[in-house]
């Protein structure tokens, strides 16, 4: 009797072995060369994957001796039962991409615009990005299917007749010639008080700005200039970039008054060296930051621009004092510092009237670059604030024939024109 049950027990070993052997070469067998992780040469259809039969139902995973290994676990074994896990199915598709919503295959030249700007590295994600802000990142993503794809002298792009004719115009923008000798100045500068309002009222016709605590406004160019005249003549006025600096349609700038101001912000231990300590240094970059994309409408008058600014300033480091032990028996005293911050962000696109100016407030801020004035205030420690100012953009068009724009004009989102191409698709 107990030969029977035994010769039964080995009988059932061999072929719980044997199938769990079945498992392990389907599931963890390294492809070889040439395949890919289904055992497929050469991009070849999938074939699906042969399950292991069942397991008979007197076997349980508790019966299985464990093979000796490092870990004390199981060396060399696939998983068995239920608690596998499972991979993607992936097949090799139809052959051909899908039309389901009347999609259509587009090849754009974007040479006269990538070979404007020799000197850009990559200028064919310009109009990658743009026509990613136009459309949205989602609808790339999601249903229908479709492609977006950029080398430096051709755009290609999958998709519905409707979104053809959206990134058309966009790349009609770049690359058209009647757009290239204009450009974008930009001045920065910062005012103490932001009473400046008061007087300028009459001037300004305000716009829609998402960003919270942001304003913006439209003027005249003949009214901007009084502004700036009026406002320099103040003695809080301070302009914090060239009057000169110009941005070409179509590229990317970024303006920056950063500067690194470094700090102890820890220590660290050094058991074998003397006094057993050093102090960790840290490094923040205190300034503004300033991005600007803009874009000349293509009957040019209008203009269109992403600006994102960024604004970080130190408004003092808090000292702290550290008791740190000593090989030589007596505590050491340490200093840190840990920095209070003030910041300030935007990231929005603007239209406005390539006829008129755009301002922008940010509200009173930490200032750009350190007030090098010396009050009372400032030479008593502890007392002195860090400097507060209204930040203040101008950003104005700048070309040959700029066409005049209407007084009543503002900003706007950016408009959708399916119609006025269909001819191409």
């Amino acid at each position: 009797m107990r030969a029977a049950t035994i010769g039964s027990i080995f009988s059932a070993w061999l072929l719980l072995v044997g199938t769990a052997a079945a498992q392990q070469s389907d599931w963890a067998v390294t492809p070889t060369a040439g395949q890919d992780r289904y055992g497929s040469a050469g991009g070849a259809a999938a074939q699906p994957l042969q399950q292991p039969a069942s397991l008979p139902a007197t076997a349980s995973n508790r019966d299985i001796t464990p093979l000796p290994s490092g870990n004390g676990a199981a060396s060399g074994m696939a998983p068995v039962g239920p608690n596998a896990p499972t991979r993607a199915k992936v097949t090799s598709g139809v052959g051909a991409l899908p039309h389901d919503h009347g999609q259509v295959w587009r090849e754009y030249d974007i040479r006269p615009y990538t070979l404007r700007v020799a000197n850009t590295n990559k200028p064919e994600q310009t109009i990658v990005d743009w026509v990613l802000r136009e459309t949205g990142y989602e609808a790339w993503h999601s249903d229908p299917l479709g492609v977006l794809s950029a080398s430096r002298d051709t755009l290609r792009v999958y998709h519905t007749p409707q979104m053809q004719a959206i990134v058309a115009d966009i790349v009609d923008r770049f690359v058209n010639s009647h757009a290239e000798p204009f450009g974008f100045s930009l001045r920065m500068a910062s005012i103490r008080s932001p009473n400046w309002r008061a007087k300028a009222l009459p001037l300004l016709t305000p716009i829609p700005v998402q960003s919270p605590g942001i304003q913006g406004w439209v003027m005249a160019k003949e009214n901007a200039a009084m502004l700036l005249a009026d406002l320099s003549r103040r003695s809080d006025f301070r302009e914090h970039s060239s009057s000169n600096q110009i941005v070409l349609n179509g590229q990317h700038a970024v303006v920056s008054t950063m500067r690194p101001r470094s700090y102890i912000r820890g220590l660290t231990p050094t058991p074998n060296a003397w006094p057993g300590f050093q102090p960790e240094m840290g490094q923040i970059e205190e300034g503004i930051t300033l991005e600007f994309s803009p874009l000349m409408g293509h009957d040019l008058s209008s203009a269109d621009a992403v600006i994102k600014i960024r604004l970080l300033q130190i408004e003092k480091m808090n000292s702290v004092d550290m008791d740190i032990p000593s090989p030589a028996g007596a505590n050491q005293r340490m200093k840190i510092e840990v920095p209070q911050m003030t910041m300030a962000s935007m990231h929005e696109r603007f239209r406005w009237p390539a006829g008129q100016v755009l301002l922008l407030s940010m509200g009173v801020v930490a200032t750009p670059a350190p007030d090098t004035s010396r009050n009372f205030l400032s030479m008593i420690p502890g007392v002195d604030a860090p400097p507060r100012a209204d930040g203040l953009l101008f950003v104005e068009a700048k070309g040959m024939t700029t066409p005049a724009a209407s007084s009543t004009g503002g900003a706007s989102t950016a408009a959708r024109t399916p119609g006025g191409y269909m001819g191409r698709y």
